[in-house]
C-alpha cells in the first residue's frame, strides 16, 4: 500500500507529506522520528475519545467513562487500527527492527497511529484530527460497553454473521511477496451471502486478514443501514 492508500483510509490528504513520513518513522531508522508526534497525537486522541463517549453515553458516571476510555485508548485497540490502516507495511524501521518483525509489533504500530494523529493535527488543525479519530473509532464507540474489550474487525465480522445465522467469511491468501524477514501478504475476505469481498494487505497473514475484514464489515454495515 502507498501513502495515498493510507491517506484514503484516514480520510485526510496531507498538505505536508513529510509529516506523514515522519509519523511512520521509528526511532531505529533515524531522525526525525515519530516520538514527538506520538506525544502530540496521544493528547489529541484522549481528548477526542473522552468527548465522543461523553456525548454517546450521557448516563455514564465519571468512573465508568474513565474505564471506557481506557478500554478504547490502549495499545491493543490502536494496534488493530494500525492493522486496518496497513500502517505497518509503510513503517520506516532500522535494520534490526525489520529483521525482528517490528512492522507487526503492536507497540510500534500502535505508536504510529498516535503519531499520525499528531501529524494530522499539525497539518490541518484540531478539528480535522478530531474528525479522523471519529472516523477510526465510529464502530468501536457505537458497540462499546463498559468493562468489555473492543472487538477487532475479524471478530466483529464473524459475530455480525453469526447473529444472523449466516455462513462465516472465507479468507484466502492470494499472494505472498518479499523475503522471509520482510514479507507482504495479500488476503481476500469473502462473504458470499452479502456479495462482499475485499483484498487486505499487511506484513503478516493476520494483519492482512484484519485489513480485508474491516473493509467487508464496513460495506455490509453500510448496506444493512440502507
Amino acid at each position: 500500500m502507498t501513502h495515498n492508500g493510507l491517506e484514503a483510509k484516514l480520510g485526510h490528504e496531507f498538505s505536508d507529506s513529510s509529516l506523514c513520513q515522519q509519523a511512520l518513522t521509528h526511532r531505529s531508522f533515524g531522525v526525525p522520528h515519530n516520538e514527538r508526534l506520538e506525544f502530540l497525537g496521544d493528547s489529541v486522541l484522549n481528548c477526542v475519545v473522552a468527548h465522543l463517549i461523553y456525548e454517546r453515553f450521557p448516563g455514564m458516571a465519571e468512573g465508568e467513562l474513565s474505564r471506557l476510555r481506557a478500554n478504547l485508548v490502549n495499545q491493543a485497540v490502536l494496534a488493530d487500527i494500525a492493522t486496518e490502516l496497513g500502517a505497518g507495511a509503510l513503517m520506516r524501521l532500522g535494520e534490526g527492527e525489520v529483521k525482528t518483525g517490528g512492522a507487526s509489533r503492536p507497540s510500534i504500530i500502535a505508536d504510529a497511529v498516535e503519531a499520525l494523529l499528531g501529524a494530522i493535527f499539525l497539518d490541518a488543525g484540531f478539528d480535522k484530527a478530531a474528525a479522523t479519530v471519529g472516523h477510526l473509532y465510529s464502530t468501536r464507540i457505537d458497540s462499546a460497553q463498559e468493562g468489555r474489550p473492543v472487538k477487532d474487525a475479524k471478530t466483529a465480522l464473524q459475530e455480525w454473521l453469526q447473529a444472523r445465522r449466516l455462513p462465516l467469511p472465507k479468507y484466502t491468501v492470494m499472494k505472498i511477496e518479499g523475503e522471509a524477514h520482510r514479507q507482504a501478504f495479500q488476503v481476500r475476505c469473502e462473504v458470499e451471502s452479502q456479495g462482499a469481498s475485499a483484498l487486505g494487505h499487511g506484513p503478516t497473514r493476520r494483519t492482512a486478514e484484519q485489513d480485508a475484514a474491516v473493509q467487508v464489515l464496513t460495506y455490509i454495515e453500510q448496506k444493512a443501514a440502507g
